[in-house]
């Protein structure tokens, strides 16, 4: 993903609650927990980040009134380039491999902590930043920090809903979504209902905000297919060009894919792309057209020209 980036700068723990965390080069986060061997992991605010830049300010305002080293503020990681304050709350952020969604901006003291009683102020409760952590790994400093697109994956298949048929195609759609970079934040099966589609596209768009969705199944002839109509009732633009992109490629392996319906829509600032139902086609399509989405979602959010 070609956004904004950031810098792992310091790597912080503490093994005790009430001492100052120490910069450990590198460390094991651990999903849905936190920093392994940190005595606030397992808490509500499972990992702290501090702006690198807003602490070297800080450092410069206080002159030699204290000696400030990373984690002085209790953060756990010290980054550079992305301001996590500038997040909203369920944002995301790719840290190295590791995953985090933001849960919380700023904090109370409850008391007063060593800086603020040498210098009269502290960054923490205004600047710092919590999160969950979605994928554990392992992060060390240097590595690299960014914002992630966000998406989300609908399935539409009676057979799979029912229980009667494994449903493989939302799997490999969420897989191949992570390997490309993509922060998938829910993947939903639902029947073959075309209310309940449009009730599902709206909520990840108006609701999540999910800047795409990608929707396998019921794109067909069959009288229950009605993925395509769900689409159109929740579409404010469309976007033609990607469906007939996806119709033309599948036509080189199949003329069968002339039978394709799918459609693929705006609605706000995400975009929605119906998918065949099939493992092999979904496969074969998205390895086609994901490398190109990623230019249409950044216009879409304003954050590239076209």
């Amino acid at each position: 993903m070609d956004r904004t980036k950031g810098k792992v700068m310091a790597v912080c723990i503490s093994e005790k609650k009430g001492t100052v965390k120490e910069d450990v080069g590198g460390c094991e986060i651990i999903t849905d927990f936190g920093l392994k061997g940190d005595a606030h992991a397992g808490s509500e605010r499972q990992v702290s980040l501090l702006s690198y830049e807003k602490v070297e300010n800080f450092k410069r305002e206080a002159g030699n009134a204290v000696s400030i080293r990373p984690g002085a503020f209790g953060e756990n990681l010290l980054i550079s380039g992305i301001d996590p304050v500038t997040l909203h709350i369920g944002a995301y952020l790719r840290v190295g491999e590791v995953l985090l969604r933001v849960t919380q901006i700023g904090k109370t003291c409850h008391t007063g902590c060593e800086i603020s009683k040498l210098t009269g102020k502290c960054i923490m409760p205004t600047e710092g930043v919590f999160a969950k952590v979605i994928e554990g790994g392992t992060v060390k400093t240097g590595d690299e920090v960014r914002i992630p697109l966000t998406a989300a994956v609908i399935t539409s298949s009676d057979r799979s809903y029912a229980g009667e048929r494994e449903d493989k195609s939302g799997p490999m759609i969420d897989k191949m979504l992570r390997e490309a970079g993509y922060a998938v934040t829910e993947s939903v099966l639902i029947p073959d209902e075309e209310d309940e589609a449009v009730k599902e596209l709206t909520r990840l768009a108006d609701v999540s905000g999910v800047d795409l969705i990608l929707t396998t199944g019921g794109t067909g002839f069959s009288v229950r297919d009605r993925m395509p109509e769900a689409a159109l009732r929740v579409a404010e633009r469309n976007v033609p060009g990607i469906a007939e992109a996806i119709r033309a490629y599948s036509m080189a392996i199949t003329k069968r894919a002339m039978l394709s319906r799918a459609v693929s829509v705006i609605r706000g600032k995400s975009l929605i792309i119906n998918l065949p139902g099939s493992p092999k086609a979904v496969k074969e399509c998205l390895e086609y057209i994901l490398p190109e989405l990623e230019h249409g979602i950044l216009i879409l959010k304003g954050e590239a020209d076209g």
